[in-house]
């Protein structure tokens, strides 16, 4: 479990002064908690006896055993896949190294299903469906494919869904029309991309609230998140694998399909039939074929 999960836990219990610090923690980690305990003491506005009896609360023997933890999650956070290539080096183990990879997978997404709360869904959905205004999703190099899928899905349940993946300079005067009516969904990923959290950084900065799909590590964007979804990508690869963040939209798309149903089921048939009407798909196209031929008079 992360620091950060620690401090967040509800029986935790904390003095006012330990609160000070636990706040300052999370609101700039783990970059608060690099420095020495004076110096995290100055910016909480604590004594510096405070902090270690905060670490010492947290479970760790003192000062230098916390910040070791904090650099661990750091060194984890930002492992690249030519790092991790040995250490993952897929392994058969009785099973082809397809079957292994693919049992490697299941088991994140069963990790990542026990982790999971109802409630992080439900707001994450009455975020993006009550939203008034837009509905923005992005994500980085590889995360955006799963940004643009959600985005997909989304548009058949509600208007004013809008992909700006991949990110461009032209992309960041989107910021000027947001604010708080609208939202932001985002996928950032470890070693998360630099403009992915500058963007979102500064539509939270315009009061924008945003749902977050990242890893046990959290993007920095957590930090100004309203809804925060975590899955371990961790599979037998030196990449980390998506497939639990694809199970994660389809899972949410399985709680907005199963609220307002009548409401979606209207929007979803309209959508159809100007799909059929332009013969977008095969099905489409043989149904047409079908009433051409039907209507045909017999020489």
């Amino acid at each position: 479990m992360q620091i950060r999960e620690v401090l967040t836990q509800q029986h935790l219990k904390l003095t006012p002064a330990e609160a000070r610090i636990a706040q300052m923690l999370l609101a700039d980690y783990p970059v608060a908690g690099l420095g020495t305990a004076s110096s995290l003491a100055r910016r909480a506005g604590v004594s510096d006896p405070t902090v270690i009896r905060l670490v010492t609360k947290l479970g760790f023997d003192g000062f230098p055993a916390f910040q070791a933890r904090l650099l661990e999650e750091v060194d984890a956070g930002l492992r690249s896949p030519q790092m991790m290539m040995e250490a993952r080096r897929p392994a058969a183990k009785g099973r082809g190294i397809a079957e292994s990879y693919l049992h490697s997978v299941a088991t994140a997404i069963e990790a990542s299903a026990a982790k999971g709360l109802p409630q992080t869904y439900e707001r994450a959905i009455q975020l993006i469906m009550e939203a008034k205004g837009r509905v923005l999703l992005l994500g980085g190099r590889f995360s955006r494919y799963v940004s643009a899928m959600l985005a997909a899905y989304l548009a058949q349940f509600r208007p004013g869904i809008e992909s700006v993946a991949p990110l461009c300079a032209e992309s960041f005067d989107k910021l000027v029309d947001l604010d708080k009516r609208d939202a932001l969904v985002v996928f950032d990923y470890r070693r998360y991309q630099t403009d992915v959290v500058q963007f979102a950084q500064q539509a939270a900065q315009r009061g924008v609230p945003i749902v977050l799909f990242t890893d046990p590590w959290k993007s920095p964007i957590a930090a100004d998140a309203k809804v925060v979804l975590v899955t371990s990508g961790e599979v037998g690869s030196p990449y980390d694998s998506l497939a639990p963040a694809v199970a994660q939209i389809e899972a949410l798309l399985a709680h907005i399909v199963a609220r307002d149903s009548d409401a979606r089921e209207e929007r979803v048939s309209r959508i159809e039939a100007i799909r059929g009407q332009n013969e977008v798909t095969l099905a489409s196209t043989e149904k047409t074929s079908t009433r051409r031929t039907a209507g045909r008079r017999q020489s």
